[in-house]
């Protein structure tokens, strides 16, 4: 008996494991295969450029590039737990006239991890890597980050400060923050908005609550109590069915590993005044019942921003944490306002 008990632990264990992997490739052919009942979430009626990117350490990242070669470049870069996907609704839109790069950051989506350990600076590497293979010489970018995508350009900015001119033609950061990610939130249900609403703020999060939501790996059921937390506290209550369940499939789709170890970084996540040193005009957007980053985060970067000489504008949007996707045509209209006044020109000169 004492001997087939391990051995029982470890089918059960690998079974487990296999029924994970497989349900997580189900999600992810299901966003790139299938209509979610809204056009502008799609797959891509373009088959995408594959750009190979394989970093120091190993890690190789899936690299999309949707669009004419010759035409001007917009960089998507999503958050925490997505992937590619989680930006059809902006590829969909601008991939004609735009050549749209969009990445899988490591250990998210098809993305492997590598070997470094996570942290800020590792996402900053990577994203240069990609900036690197993607564009021509010195050709430069319209630069968009979503949550932990925009805390990857806030990082790259401080890690790589000369490239930012020669890289950026605009950025557009949105649904993101630079520190006191847990202290700054509103994701406790039941709790902080009720004391928001009497003492005119948030309640910080408890940092060893904000760890553990944050940072346990588990996975998302499609069940309707699992279904009602993530609309309550990731997007609204408000929003359509349709945007939810395509919302939850970019979700689902992120192994739970993934989500812990980035999760757990971002409750430490500290990168000070690196926003100011994004030296191109920068548009910061947020959402007025974002839970996960509220709209204190962009007025914070909105100060560094305009106090460096570099806010192009601040907007608080309508809607929760996801903000480009549950209002996108809200969103893709603030991208096209800062395309418009880009007008970077389609290739570098030789």
């Amino acid at each position: 008996m004492r001997a087939t008990l391990p051995t029982a632990l470890g089918n059960l264990i690998d079974a487990a494991s296999a029924t994970i992997k497989t349900t997580l490739a189900a999600h992810r052919a299901d966003l790139r295969t299938r209509s979610h009942g809204i056009p502008a979430f799609d797959p891509p009626r373009a088959t995408p450029e594959v750009i190979p990117v394989i970093t120091a350490d190993g890690a190789r990242l899936r690299v999309h590039a949707y669009g004419p070669v010759d035409a001007p470049v917009i960089v998507l870069v999503h958050g925490w737990t997505c992937s590619i996907e989680y930006w059809n609704a902006q590829i969909n839109a601008f991939a004609g006239q735009y050549r749209v790069i969009a990445y899988d950051l490591r250990g998210h989506g098809e993305s492997t991890n590598g070997y470094a350990k996570p942290s800020p600076a590792l996402l900053a590497d990577d994203l240069e890597d990609v900036l690197e293979a993607a564009l021509l010489p010195g050709q430069r970018a319209v630069l968009v980050g979503h949550s932990m995508g925009g805390m990857t350009l806030i990082s790259w900015a401080g890690r790589y400060p000369d490239k930012v001119a020669e890289r950026a033609a605009a950025v557009l950061l949105t649904n993101t923050g630079a520190h006191s990610l847990v202290e700054v939130s509103t994701m406790v249900p039941g709790l902080n908005k009720p004391l928001r609403l009497l003492r005119g703020r948030a309640m910080p999060t408890p940092p060893w609550l904000g760890k553990l939501i944050l940072g346990t790996p588990v996975v998302f059921p499609p069940i309707k109590p699992v279904r009602w937390i993530f609309a309550r506290q990731v997007m609204t209550l408000d929003s359509p069915r349709p945007v939810l369940d395509y919302a939850l499939s970019v979700v689902r789709g992120c192994p739970m590993m993934t989500r812990s170890r980035w999760g757990l970084v971002l409750t430490e996540l500290h990168l000070g005044d690196n926003a100011s040193k994004l030296a191109a005009p920068t548009t910061v957007l947020a959402g007025d019942r974002d839970d996960l980053t509220p709209a204190l985060h962009a007025e914070r970067l909105a100060e560094l921003l305009r106090a460096a000489g570099n806010l192009a504008g601040h907007k608080v949007l309508p809607t929760g944490h996801l903000g480009n996707v549950e209002r996108y045509d809200l969103f893709n209209a603030e991208l096209a306002t800062v395309l418009d006044t880009v007008r970077e020109p389609a290739r570098a000169l030789a």
